[in-house]
């Protein structure tokens, strides 16, 4: 497989707003994102599990990408499509993609398969250094933990979906929090606390 090539002249780079709008989807792709957000709303600030992304969430600088493909090529070109979007775009207007699958992901295996094909081509393109993957299922399950272990919960999503970060943006947030690895620590503690029944309620598909 080649390299996968990006334009990144600054020259070129978008600069109007961007803002994400859910109305120019179809009925059923507004449904994704409703439920998203409503999964972001309540799990990820309401519980704080990102210190980080209530201000771009707030701000409306998050962008929403759906992917109904299930062929290689054809995801591939979604993959490479929104980092294009992303890369080519001003921060201000959008600082983070959520790309959300709909079909074929369903299994907890094949979605790590294909995240691990997206970070092989994320690296082939030298982009490891601007952008990082972050990982969530509906199933989302870490390695060596029990099954019925709450901590799964906080990479459960409604939707596999696959976020894009960029690099120099995590770097500036990181370098305020003394104990950057503490925030899982603390997001475990937090799950353990409110209980299985209203985490479940709040999470209905990662049962």
């Amino acid at each position: 497989m080649g390299r996968t090539c990006f334009k990144r002249d600054k020259h070129e780079r978008i600069h109007r707003i961007n803002k994400f709008d859910p109305k120019t989807l179809s009925i059923a792709h507004q449904d994704v994102v409703k439920n998203t957000r409503r999964w972001l709303e309540q799990m990820v600030v309401g519980l704080n599990l990102c210190p980080f992304a209530s201000n771009v969430i707030a701000r409306d600088q998050v962008h929403y990408a759906i992917c109904d493909a299930t062929t290689d090529a054809q995801l591939k070109q979604f993959f490479v499509n929104e980092l294009q979007r992303l890369l080519g775009t001003n921060e201000n207007d959008i600082a983070t993609s959520l790309l959300l699958f709909t079909q074929g992901l369903e299994d907890f295996g094949d979605y790590l398969a294909l995240l691990d094909w997206f970070q092989q081509l994320l690296e082939q393109a030298e982009l490891t250094e601007h952008v990082q993957l972050a990982s969530f299922h509906p199933q989302y399950q870490f390695e060596g933990v029990a099954v019925d272990d709450l901590s799964h919960y906080t990479n459960r999503s409604p939707y596999p979906t696959i976020h894009l970060l960029r690099q120099d943006q995590m770097a500036k947030v990181l370098a305020h929090v003394p104990d950057p690895e503490k925030i899982y620590i603390d997001n475990i503690k937090t799950l353990n606390k409110i209980g299985r029944r209203q985490v479940e309620a709040l999470c209905p598909w990662g049962k």
